[in-house]
């Protein structure tokens, strides 16, 4: 019903309505009685054997909702009712911003993708840690991805770094390191092992300060090549960091089935969905197989069916994350993936 009726309809609006018409209506729907444990007893899949340990936390399942929809920390909790067993909130700055001028948010259907070039828009920490403690979480892991301003140069970037990470501290169970995504102009300058050693030694040496330890995981891009990748690791191994995320978006437009022209229209942006998904596996393929599979990942990008999800996890990552499969596949997605995941691991016990 939702790819053949439901998603046509959603279709007819731009990425960024639609997307704040549904934020506002399941706010508005959970407000009312027993919407919150009818979602949750549909669509919610629970069983000891979908429990992953991760990081020295406990996750419902692998499952969970990568960073850019709940940018500020509004539908967390609503979301865990449709089965993410954690939601990784933001990319969250300092202060707020509006992002890149609209529009900024394309789909190519014919792909199955999206093409995003947000810019970090969100309403800042302090608002954000406003949202996290005006509503009582219920059971749902959450990371915040942070990132620096706009406006901010990438000389000073490590400040904007750590004073997002000391705000949110208290509010996330784990933290993502943001310096890969395209869509701020400069921001990929930071993936070089100078100024990325300099954003991770600070936030490590000010998590020492705390009284609870805290994860901290790199996001990293796709578009990195093998040495970039090694050096990268030869980075994480040295300052002892917890894990990665692989893989952000990508400035990649090749393979594409949408006509060039629409694409060249579409212009500047990072991409996702199917056209990741061999980049995305690659990848985390590379990295598991390069630090033996001790190094903790969140596999995330081009999972749009259930199998990529099973390939994604057969890869090496230890938790997967959705984004563009969910708006394409609909709320019965995360339903279907760890159905799957627990279809295998029962029979993995019965060999």
């Amino acid at each position: 019903m939702y790819r053949t009726i439901i998603r046509p309809l959603l279709f007819i609006f731009p990425p960024e309505t639609i997307h704040r018409i549904l934020v506002t209506g399941i706010k508005l729907a959970f407000k009312l009685p027993l919407v919150r444990s009818l979602i949750s007893r549909f669509y919610t899949v629970k069983d000891p054997l979908l429990k992953t340990s991760f990081l020295g936390m406990t996750f419902d399942s692998p499952v969970g909702l990568a960073a850019g929809f709940d940018k500020n920390a509004e539908v967390f909790n609503e979301f865990h009712a449709f089965g993410f067993s954690h939601i990784e909130i933001g990319t969250v700055t300092p202060e707020g911003q509006p992002g890149n001028p609209k529009p900024r948010s394309f789909r190519i259907p014919v792909d199955r993708g999206l093409i995003n070039r947000m810019g970090f828009n969100n309403h800042g920490a302090r608002a954000t840690v406003r949202n996290l403690s005006s509503v009582k979480k219920r059971g749902v892991i959450l990371g915040g991805n942070i990132g620096k301003n706009t406006l901010t140069p990438n000389e000073i970037a490590v400040e904007d770094y750590e004073k997002v990470f000391r705000i949110l501290y208290d509010s996330v169970d784990y933290f993502v390191i943001n310096v890969s995504c395209p869509n701020l102009s400069d921001l990929h300058e930071l993936q070089d092992r100078e100024a990325l050693e300099a954003i991770l030694g600070r936030i490590l040496a000010v998590r020492e300060q705390m009284n609870i330890r805290k994860p901290v995981l790199l996001k990293i891009s796709p578009d990195l090549n093998k040495r970039q990748l090694d050096e990268t690791l030869e980075l994480i191994s040295m300052l002892n960091l917890d894990g990665m995320v692989a893989t952000n978006t990508t400035i990649r437009r090749d393979g594409l089935k949408t006509e060039s022209g629409v694409i060249d229209k579409i212009g500047n942006g990072g991409l996702s969905g199917a056209p990741l998904k061999k980049r995305s596996l690659e990848v985390v393929r590379y990295i598991s197989v390069k630090t033996e599979g001790k190094l903790p990942i969140i596999g995330v990008g081009g999972i749009m069916t259930v199998q990529d999800a099973l390939d994604m996890l057969d890869a090496g990552a230890h938790l997967i994350q959705v984004y563009t499969g969910f708006i394409y596949e609909g709320p019965g997605f995360v339903k279907r993936i760890n159905r799957a995941i627990l279809t295998k691991r029962r029979a993995e016990i019965n060999r």
